[in-house]
């Protein structure tokens, strides 16, 4: 794949490359003088213009040349696993069925598309083997996992039967023991610790503090991290001291405007997670 003139990100070999860049730049915080692009990866697929996490937004973010989509993973009362982002159905679906108390059956009889518009109803739940397949050769798709490590033997075993090393994968989950289950069951694959960013309003500190997101990160043995696109915390200092810490790579979480796109780039990000993989490329490409 290329980008901005750039042959850019084999998972297996982006660590050497980024570190090569690091050498040529002196510093991790002057990325925007390296100009290396930056992964597109569409949220919940091209959730802006097509129903979240369905067959029919993902379809949507290869069509907006993406070069990777999200999905978000739970599993069901039958130990299948499924595409689907909330706890429950209630929000996509109309009606309620609690995801880890269902079949895969139960959650087949709901429709998960015309909340979004009339043209999608009828979209049903993607099974984890249906997303992989819909995934171009040599694409991205990052598979965040909502739930504990009790999901991971699962993913192993599907992964055993249909990942040949067609496309790119990198596991992504919020809970540092699920993260570190999966660096330990599949130490092949990349995997992202993710941490979002919250502000007291009484006191008008942020959470996690610095020490603690860098202790989780220790605790999750990821290769890299997830961060929430608050430019308030993630800045330059707070990516050199994440470096200092361990972070060996960074992607952002969920980005639609261009001028925050272009800021994360400047700080190095090797991926933008976006509802608008459109919008965002052709807000990067200008630069």
């Amino acid at each position: 794949m290329t980008i901005f003139g750039f042959t850019f990100w084999r998972l297996a070999g982006f660590v050497s490359l980024r570190r090569a860049a690091q050498t040529a730049c002196l510093s991790l915080i002057l990325p925007a003088s390296c100009g290396f692009g930056q992964m597109i990866v569409a949220h919940r697929g091209a959730s802006y213009d097509a129903p979240e996490n369905t067959l029919a937004a993902f379809a949507e973010a290869w069509r907006q040349q993406a070069d990777g989509i999200e999905g978000d993973f739970h599993l069901t009362k039958d130990q299948q696993i499924v595409c689907i982002h909330d706890k429950d159905t209630q929000r996509t679906a109309g009606q309620q069925l609690v995801v880890a108390d269902s079949t895969l059956a139960q959650l087949r009889e709901l429709e998960y598309g015309k909340w979004k518009a009339a043209k999608f109803a009828g979209e049903p739940i993607p099974t984890f083997q249906q997303v992989y397949e819909c995934v171009p050769d040599g694409k991205l798709f990052v598979v965040e996992l909502k739930t504990g490590p009790e999901i991971v033997p699962l993913l192993k075993e599907k992964l055993a039967e249909i990942h040949h090393g067609r496309i790119q994968l990198l596991i992504i989950a919020f809970d540092a023991e699920t993260a570190a289950a999966c660096k330990q069951t599949l130490p092949e694959l990349k995997v992202h610790w993710l941490t979002g960013h919250r502000r007291n309003k009484l006191t008008g500190q942020w959470s996690p503090s610095l020490q603690d997101a860098a202790e989780q990160l220790k605790k999750s043995t990821a290769d890299g991290l997830g961060t929430q696109g608050e430019r308030q915390v993630v800045n330059a200092d707070w990516v050199s001291q994440m470096s200092k810490a361990g972070m060996q790579e960074f992607h952002v979480w969920t980005v639609d405007e261009p001028t925050d796109a272009l800021y994360f780039q400047r700080l190095g990000a090797i991926g933008i997670t976006t509802n608008r993989p459109t919008l965002i490329r052709q807000a990067l490409a200008k630069e």
